[in-house]
């Protein structure tokens, strides 16, 4: 029997920002990211074919809501100054529109953001496409966050809100973009499917336009070490059927201010290189190519291999196949991924130690 890939959830969404510690303090504030898993401050060596062709350096962290989903990586270039986005993002654009973020309770967390001045709510609540209420953010730096109803909390804090359940994503046509979120995502169950013009967009820059949108999910519960710590997780495509839509990240680096990429906590690296390659979408960075066989590439307090593929429009999505994670840095605690099951999840009590990483906004 030929030997599976598992995807374990949405790790992570990064954030390309110009002022590192201050955008980390404002996700704390509106989200709730405030577990630091890991921090990092030195040159990309690998990532050439998106920086210029020459390593950069960068400074970048993964910070997690313990109530469950995946985090933010928070990015930013030490070395070059950051290059923003030179027109307004609309939707429909190629690319990463806006981040979903988990609420077990929209109308409450639509009412503690109306009382939070940090929070620029675009227009009200709103029905989304799955039926349940919706609401877009935009943060200082001009991205959009969606909360949407997800029900799942690994962790109760109290907070109406989780961590990143999924994104929104710009393509030119969603049935040939399914060969990536479909094929090898394995997102193959259909929400919703709809074309005309939405309520819940008409705030947003181009809203008021006709666009196609297909929000989907995964049938089966995801597999593997963190998987309940991600939950389920949401692709949104998005289609623009009035205007030719502009790539977000066309002459600027990854990393440059906007959201870079999507990445997927994996296991089994080798496989799925394959079925990458095999479905039309091989890896454009490999970590594997540059460590020996069955090293893992150090990414500071953390470890384990990354890749890359682009979607049909160029859209970046991240495979990292995590072998290490600190639990309790100050007590010197990690986890060693490698040796465990890869389809078991790790006991709630055990990630429940990621508590100890949480890090006060006073304190950044």
């Amino acid at each position: 029997m030929k030997e599976k890939y598992i995807i374990a959830g949405i790790q992570q969404v990064g954030i390309g920002v110009e002022h590192l510690y201050e955008a980390w303090k404002e996700y704390i504030d509106l989200f709730n990211m405030d577990i630091r898993i890991l921090e990092d401050d030195k040159v990309a060596e690998l990532m050439l074919p998106y920086t210029g062709g020459k390593p950069q350096q960068r400074h970048a962290l993964i910070a997690i809501n313990i109530q469950g989903g995946g985090g933010f990586e928070v990015w930013q270039y030490s070395g070059r100054k950051p290059q923003p986005l030179g027109f307004t993002l609309n939707m429909g654009d190629l690319g990463i529109l806006a981040c979903k973020v988990k609420s077990r309770d929209v109308a409450r967390t639509f009412e503690e953001f109306s009382k939070n001045p940090k929070a620029n709510i675009l227009g009200g609540l709103q029905q989304n496409i799955d039926g349940h209420q919706t609401f877009y953010v935009r943060d200082s730096y001009g991205n959009l966050f969606q909360l949407v109803q997800d029900d799942y909390i690994f962790k109760d804090e109290g907070h109406s809100n989780g961590g990143t359940v999924g994104v929104t994503i710009g393509v030119t046509d969603i049935d040939k973009a399914m060969t990536v979120y479909h094929d090898i995502l394995g997102y193959d169950k259909i929400i919703a499917d709809e074309a005309g013009v939405f309520p819940d967009f008409e705030a947003l820059p181009s809203g008021t336009q006709q666009f196609r949108r297909r929000l989907i999910t995964h049938s089966q519960p995801r597999k593997g070490s963190l998987s309940e710590l991600f939950g389920t997780s949401y692709i949104e495509l998005v289609q623009a059927l009035e205007r030719t839509p502009k790539k977000l990240y066309e002459g600027r680096f990854w990393g440059d201010p906007g959201f870079i990429q999507v990445c997927f906590d994996i296991r089994n690296m080798d496989a799925l290189r394959t079925k990458c390659a095999e479905s039309g979408y091989p890896f454009t960075v490999d970590t594997t190519q540059n460590i020996k066989e069955g090293n893992s590439f150090d990414m500071g307090d953390a470890a384990g291999q990354f890749a890359y593929i682009e979607d049909p429009d160029g859209t970046l999505i991240e495979f990292v196949e995590t072998h290490k994670i600190p639990v309790a840095k100050k007590l010197g605690l990690s986890l060693n991924l490698k040796n465990r099951n890869p389809e078991k999840p790790l006991p709630k009590w055990m990630l429940g130690m990621l508590r100890f990483m949480r890090v006060r906004p006073e304190k950044i």
